[in-house]
């Protein structure tokens, strides 16, 4: 067994109605003067409303920044950090999607740290400490709400920016499922594909190691148990419950491994194209792991038995190849048809897609390495 080495620094509080707790975690943390950030969809359906007026109940002074984009761009976290340090916040409470979530953890390092977030582009790049961050995710895909991650974009070059750094962790996730209930079913089908993704390209990839394997096999496991229900009936609390958690324990995974080629290829062709990142997760998954399912049979074949499918007496290369049809079966069940096309991709554009992609430091641990005829095979496959 080679070395590796695993460190989480969030602290995880997962409970239907949690977010009655917020005070509590805030005033743990040190906190007086909240910065709440979201996006217009969180504060349409009342969900900022609803943390406001749980802060101000506790008699804690609160602010609002709730103009983060989808795809968020680097204007964002600048405007929501003025606003922060014009209110004299001291700790942020991010509530939303992975866009949002991303935002926050952003601006709660700026309310700290010198310059530009720009200038933290890359790992390991992040001087200081940042103000603390309670992340309170309203999706169960992107696990932005303990990753080291933010994922931004920069609207002039088209192309998506990441800021990774242990600094950038929140302090504290507070996975409240009945905050879900109201996804529709095309973006829980969507986040629901995200997280799938991530369990399974971390649990695959060359960077994974035990304690990331059990994390990512037991979030395939919620997930092939409950996404079906979680689209098919939004209120289905204990679906909900299973999605979340799903989320979290792959972000948990991934988050000191890396992921793989369906990632290298999310970020141009969210970039470029405008595709929302778990739909583009979920139109390339399953060609991908087509591609790489010889690389690492047994992983696959355990990816096969995880989503049902009939394994007795086959070989184990057999019982790999059986995992691509799960996942395009779970796919087409949770509604989702998209190919590229329908995005405005052409064959025209895979040169700018693939030397993109290729940049990626997702390539490097995917289980088979690829050439670049490989990687617009894989487009191509997915276009029409």
């Amino acid at each position: 067994m080679r070395a590796f080495s695993y460190h989480i620094p969030t602290q995880i509080e997962f409970g239907n109605g949690a977010i009655a707790r917020l005070p509590e975690f805030v005033k743990a943390l040190g906190g007086s003067r909240v910065l709440v950030v979201g996006d217009p969809g969180v504060q349409r359906a009342g969900l900022i409303d609803r943390v406001q007026a749980i802060l101000t109940g506790a008699s804690i002074f609160n602010a609002v920044f709730a103009d983060v984009e989808s795809d968020p761009a680097t204007r964002s976290v600048d405007e929501g950090t003025v606003h922060g340090k014009a209110n004299g916040c001291d700790l942020v409470v991010g509530i939303g999607g992975g866009s949002a979530l991303d935002t926050a953890k952003a601006i709660g390092l700026m309310l700290v740290n010198d310059g530009n977030i720009k200038d933290y582009v890359g790992i390991g790049k992040v001087p200081r400490a940042g103000a603390p961050v309670i992340a309170v995710p309203t999706t169960a895909g992107t696990g932005s709400e303990l990753t080291i991650w933010s994922v931004l974009s920069d609207k002039v070059a088209k192309a998506k920016i990441s800021v990774g750094s242990v600094l950038n962790c929140p302090a504290i996730a507070l996975l409240d499922p009945e905050l879900t209930l109201s996804l529709p079913p095309q973006i829980t089908a969507a986040t629901g594909m995200d997280a799938l993704t991530h369990a399974l390209e971390s649990y695959v990839n060359t960077a994974t190691q035990p304690i990331s394997e059990a994390m990512s096999d037991q979030a395939m496991t919620l997930i092939a148990r409950s996404l079906r229900k979680a689209v098919a009936d939004g209120s289905d609390v204990e679906a909900r419950g299973d999605m979340l958690l799903a989320s979290t324990i792959a972000a948990m995974a991934f988050n000191s491994t890396r992921l793989g080629l369906v990632h290298a290829f999310a970020m141009p062709l969210g970039a470029k194209f405008g595709i929302p990142h778990g739909l583009v997760n979920a139109i390339m998954l399953p060609g991908v792991m087509r591609f790489n399912h010889l690389a690492n049979p047994r992983k696959f074949a355990r990816i096969a038995e995880i989503f049902g499918e009939k394994t007795a007496s086959l070989p184990v290369e057999e019982v790999a190849a059986l995992s691509v049809s799960a996942i395009e079966k779970l796919k087409l069940d949770v509604g989702i048809t998209a190919k590229l096309s329908n995005f405005g991709v052409t064959e025209g554009r895979f040169d700018e897609i693939v030397d993109e992609a290729m940049l990626s430091g997702n390539v490097p641990v995917n289980p088979r390495q690829p050439t670049k005829d490989d990687m617009k095979a894989l487009l191509r496959a997915e276009l029409v």
